[in-house]
């Protein structure tokens, strides 16, 4: 039976952050984020402002999905997007207006997914989705057809995860893949076919990390895996072996967090990481040590939200940061630092309408003036 969203806050709040949108004509690129209303089935879009990072609301905003979406995932192209909706067992997809951020449902969505899909993600080439269906304990990869968008599951068998996997991140290289299962506090790795899209589970996986893990991030530079420890209040730190994707833990890991982390992810230069801690309504950040993959908490951090943080973003340029509130129904934005990582809210945060009901997650692209999905 299938546990409520307040047992299981911040259930497979993957963070899907693809290359990002903006509304600077100058800079040649429309930005967009989407956030999952998870209360009633919608999905909020807005245009961002490259320069202030103010939200401004896309035309026919919000777009119906199914019932209780939990996860976004963007493809690298910027021409589709997908939700997985936890209560429905299905992906909707969705095709991007290039120049207006509208979407329109694809011939054939929403596409059947397991039982209580958690989180979606697809890897760098655009090739393949793979969906975490925490309530089946296994992981669904999908060809997705560059043209139409439209899903296919993957020939084989999905691959096993462990107990109620709620969020997915692909390493940079796109050769591997981490799932971080809730009731058995650990993280499965995986290898992916680059040619079909299976997985093959990494030798010594999976592997422990603190209490409910409920969030994975994979650093920019592939070097690094994340996960936000929810009942240890802490973040599990792993270094990625290159050539097999098996995981080492980090000298100092776990590192404390705020109370019950749920959320997390890294900024797209490597430098720093952002978590979102549901109990404690705030925003904890650090810089990554570069040689070792160590963890630092930034002065200043960390850093007050709304209630509930459940879902972060950074924007592909680093300058923003954006945090998907579940309980005041709103967005907390920032601005970044990009060298130091502080965090300053921009002047007309939080934003709100046409977001409507408990956001769970949180996505951001950029498309190039010009393209035709």
């Amino acid at each position: 039976m299938k546990s409520t969203w307040l047992r299981l806050v911040g259930l497979g709040l993957a963070v899907a952050i693809s290359v990002a949108c903006t509304t600077d004509e100058e800079e040649g690129y429309y930005y967009y984020l989407y956030v999952a209303d998870a209360n009633v089935g919608k999905l909020s879009a807005y245009s961002v402002n490259s320069g202030s990072g103010s939200l401004t609301a896309v035309e026919g905003s919000p777009f119906t999905v199914g019932t209780e979406p939990r996860s976004i995932a963007i493809d690298p192209t910027g021409k589709f997007l997908y939700v997985a909706n936890y209560y429905s067992d299905n992906v909707s997809a969705f095709e991007i207006a290039a120049d207006t951020g509208v979407l329109t449902a694809i011939a054939g969505s929403p596409f059947t997914a397991g039982l209580g899909p958690a989180a979606i993600v697809i890897e760098p080439t655009g090739k393949f989705a793979y969906v975490a269906n925490a309530d089946g304990g296994n992981i669904w990869p999908y060809l997705i057809d560059p043209d139409t968008g439209v899903l296919t599951p993957y020939s084989g068998l999905a691959a096993t995860a462990g107990m109620h996997p709620v969020s997915l991140a692909v390493d940079p290289s796109g050769k591997f893949l981490y799932a971080a299962n809730e009731y058995s506090g650990d993280v499965s790795a995986y290898a992916i076919n680059l040619g079909s899209g299976g997985l093959t589970a990494v030798a010594g996986s999976p592997y422990g990390t603190g209490g409910a893990p409920k969030s994975v991030t994979a650093e920019a530079g592939g070097k690094y895996i994340y996960v936000a420890n929810n009942t240890t209040r802490n973040i599990s730190a792993f270094a990625v072996d290159a050539l097999t994707g098996a995981l080492s833990v980090i000298a100092g890991s776990p590192f404390s967090a705020g109370t019950n982390p749920v959320s997390i992810t890294s900024d797209p230069s490597g430098q720093f990481v952002y978590v979102g801690n549901w109990s404690s309504s705030n925003v904890s950040a650090y810089t990554i040590t570069a040689t070792t993959g160590a963890l630092a908490s930034i002065a200043g951090s960390p850093y007050p939200v709304g209630a509930g943080p459940s879902a972060l973003a950074v924007d592909p340029s680093g300058k923003f940061l954006y945090v998907a509130n579940y309980w005041t129904d709103d967005i907390t934005g920032f601005s970044v630092d990009m060298v130091s990582g502080d965090l300053v809210e921009l002047n007309l945060s939080p934003f709100e309408e046409p977001l409507e009901s408990h956001p769970a997650a949180i996505a951001i692209v950029r498309i190039a003036h010009g393209v035709t999905p």
